[in-house]
């Protein structure tokens, strides 16, 4: 079983959350620490789940007035959940658009959805209105579908002049190619809707950590029945569900990649979990991925060595060296440190390694892997922009150590809350005493 570093290890500093000035916790250094509670009891304190959601609206409706938009129209499943935390179907909705919602700067909230699933709104203080929606898709639509598209643009324009006045800048989702010709058509300026709600979530409050905690711990629990019950002769396949498993009986929803291999297919990384038998003396490595109970993501790596014996010379040199690349790199959090200085700061992985570094260092998290996104320095000129790291935060530390050409690697990954002075750890999964040795 994984055990926590020995004191003994002393080739890079341990990683612990950033020293705090103040004796007195904020309170997201206290939720960072929370493990909520979250089954029925009259004894026990819970998640506020309005005041999350108040939040989350807020956060939204700020980001629309900031760009003088009157509204905003979305599609996307975990878009409307975040907005309002109306949720359903998640999955298949992503490629068979189903549901919408209309959401003015100020004014009320209109959600469309039909009357078999109303109940998932009904409830919440966050939706105004529930309309039945106009079919979206051609599975739904089939030849009648742009009949269909000109009634969507007829009624959104109607609400847009009803609720938003003159302000005709509307921020739109993912929608199909005829759609926006039929509201520009009637009077509306379309902007595109993926910035304001991405900015919108980065920032997070106490009871979205609380949330996010109660993925992690559920992420956790599954992650140690795969290193327990990890033997020769399982597929990973077999290892793999393991964590599906402990998800959905826990409440959690589904994982968002097939991200676990053994030996050698575990260079180079990203390689999809198959039915390979796992065999004694290989690496496992394995990224969570995992979109837990309350809507949150729980992304954390870790890397197992699979007994009997011991590591081989190799395995603990990979996994140090990746263990000390995000213990390098959590150190340089900090609010204010722009995207481009933590490109130029970040730990320079040895020569042999850069072929198959991972394609960020770090990245935000919150309901799935959200902005930003921080590029090693090798593909900041091609692809990386500028930002600010912020305080409430919650960011991802990665580190993939594999040689080109080499026959394993190691995967290593924190799930962190950017505090005032620093960090907080929100991943908790222990490393390996055998791999650290």
């Amino acid at each position: 079983m994984a055990k926590a570093i020995p004191k003994r290890t002393q080739f890079v500093p341990r990683i612990v959350a950033g020293k705090r000035k103040s004796a007195q916790p904020s309170p997201m250094e206290v939720a960072a620490r929370t493990t909520p509670v979250n089954r029925l009891s009259d004894t026990e304190g819970r998640i506020d789940m309005v005041k999350l959601r108040a939040f989350r609206l807020g956060r939204v409706r700020a980001e629309l007035k900031r760009r003088d938009y009157g509204a905003c129209v979305l599609f996307d499943p975990l878009s409307i959940r975040y907005a309002t935390g109306s949720r359903g179907h998640s999955v298949f909705l992503t490629h068979i658009p189903g549901r919408y919602l209309f959401l003015p700067a100020a004014g009320p909230v209109v959600l469309f959805e039909s009357d078999a699933y109303r109940h998932t709104g009904a409830a919440l203080e966050t939706i105004d209105e529930i309309r039945p929606p106009k079919p979206m898709s051609f599975f739904a639509g089939g030849e009648r579908l742009s009949d269909q598209e000109i009634k969507f643009a007829d009624e959104i324009a109607g609400l847009v002049k009803k609720h938003c006045g003159r302000n005709k800048r509307v921020a739109v989702d993912r929608v199909g190619v005829r759609i926006p010709a039929a509201l520009e058509a009637r009077g509306l300026k379309l902007f595109d809707v993926i910035e304001p709600i991405e900015r919108a979530r980065a920032i997070k409050s106490p009871e979205e950590i609380l949330c996010m905690n109660f993925a992690i711990a559920t992420g956790e629990v599954g992650a140690a029945r795969m290193r327990e019950a990890l033997r020769p002769g399982l597929t990973e396949n077999e290892l793999w569900a393991l964590l599906h498993q402990a998800n959905i009986a826990m409440g959690g929803e589904w994982i968002e990649a097939r991200l676990l291999a053994a030996g050698d297919r575990t260079n180079p990384w990203l390689q999809e979990t198959s039915d390979r038998v796992i065999r004694p003396g290989e690496l496992v490595a394995f990224d969570t991925d995992m979109i837990g109970p309350l809507g949150y993501c729980a992304d954390f790596s870790r890397t197992f060595h699979c007994g009997p014996g011991k590591p081989t010379a190799e395995q603990r040199d990979l996994y140090k060296t990746a263990y000390e690349e995000i213990s390098y790199n959590l150190a340089l959090l900090k609010p204010g440190l722009s995207f481009r200085e933590y490109t130029q700061k970040h730990w320079k992985q040895p020569e042999k390694y850069i072929k198959n570094r991972y394609p960020f260092i770090v990245h935000g998290i919150g309901m799935s892997d959200e902005w930003p996104g921080i590029y090693y320095r090798q593909d900041y000129p091609a692809y990386g922009y500028d930002g600010v790291i912020e305080e409430n935060m919650t960011l991802c530390v990665e580190s993939y150590i594999g040689a080109e050409g080499g026959r394993q690697g190691v995967k290593l990954e924190h799930q962190v809350l950017v505090t005032k002075n620093g960090y907080e750890l929100l991943s908790q999964f222990p490393f390996e005493d055998s791999l650290l040795a």
